[in-house]
């Protein structure tokens, strides 16, 4: 109701789309406009009294700049410290630090999709066989952060995500599971204290890099008195304008504020006791990026 939403401020969100790996489709930046998720954000933003700043400027991280944000927003690749592919300007050691800073001292941070393929443990990224080892101990302090790291994926398919915690905002009314078309990551590395919201039948999927026992790909938790909420979805653009993906994205976004508050009870060896079995390596032939756009006719 409209008294509801006016006793809510209107939060500033900051949407990071630096690339220093690969660009997603639809993060691009055509001739200056806003990029396909930055214009379904702006409608979210509308609808949820959310101001939003659209950046690719890593040089400006710091305390001060972060300082007017009530949440972060990635959508990431690569080493974000590196000018990498995009050949935007990096963010510092002590900019990367104020991220971590920023959430400890109340803030929030909402990781979208590849957000998981930022600040790789060591470049592993790039070492093969290396990329399929746990290394939670010595992962970067980014990864501990964000509660996990990709490895890889294989083809966009469809694929059941069973809904774990249906009381966390977003999921009051996606049902005890969803299934449709997208570029699921495998993931790694997985904090031990992170509440698990969604886990993939990973069993029933296709390829060997889903080769390996259910896991989550979609949690939150706390960090110091902030707050960190993650969603694996987000590569396609049919993605962006499904109504469980918007309802799973905006209840995130609204823990993150920390306007919709949440149980964040560590859940992991509970609901994916497998989640430590990486898939087994094996070479995959190098093919281009797909496109986020429809590519895949999605499942009625």
């Amino acid at each position: 109701s409209a008294l509801v939403a006016a006793e809510v401020p209107q939060r500033k969100l900051l949407f990071f789309t630096k690339s220093s790996g690969y660009e997603h489709a639809v993060i691009s930046w055509k001739d200056g406009q806003p990029s396909f998720a930055e214009k379904e954000l702006l409608k979210l933003g509308q609808e949820n009294n959310w101001k939003f700043e659209f950046s690719k400027d890593g040089s400006k991280f710091s305390t001060e700049y972060l300082s007017q944000f009530d949440a972060l927003v990635f959508y990431t690749t690569g080493d974000l410290c590196d000018k990498g592919r995009d050949g935007n300007p990096p963010m510092s050691a002590a900019g990367k630090q104020a991220i971590f800073d920023f959430v400890k001292a109340g803030k929030g941070f909402v990781g979208i999709h590849s957000a998981t393929d930022t600040f790789h443990t060591d470049n592993e990224a790039d070492k093969g066989p290396e990329r399929y080892v746990n290394h939670c101990e010595k992962a970067d302090p980014y990864v501990h952060f964000l509660g996990a790291e990709f490895i890889i994926h294989g083809k966009q398919q469809d694929a059941k995500n069973t809904v774990i915690d249906p009381k966390f905002p977003g999921f009051e009314k996606v049902g005890e599971s969803f299934s449709f078309t997208e570029e699921w990551y495998s993931l790694k590395d997985y904090k031990d204290d992170i509440h698990v919201l969604t886990v993939i039948d990973s069993p029933k999927m296709e390829g060997t890099m889903y080769n390996r026992p259910a896991y989550p790909n979609c949690w939150a938790r706390a960090e110091g008195k902030g707050r960190v909420f993650y969603t694996a979805m987000g590569h396609r653009e049919d993605v962006w304008t499904n109504p469980i993906f918007r309802q799973i994205l905006v209840g995130g976004i609204k823990f993150a504020t920390g306007d919709a508050p949440a149980d964040l009870t560590p859940n992991l060896k509970k609901v994916a006791p497998g989640s430590d079995q990486n898939p087994k390596y094996v070479p995959q032939p190098v093919k281009k990026p797909v496109p986020a756009v429809t590519d895949v006719p999605a499942k009625k």
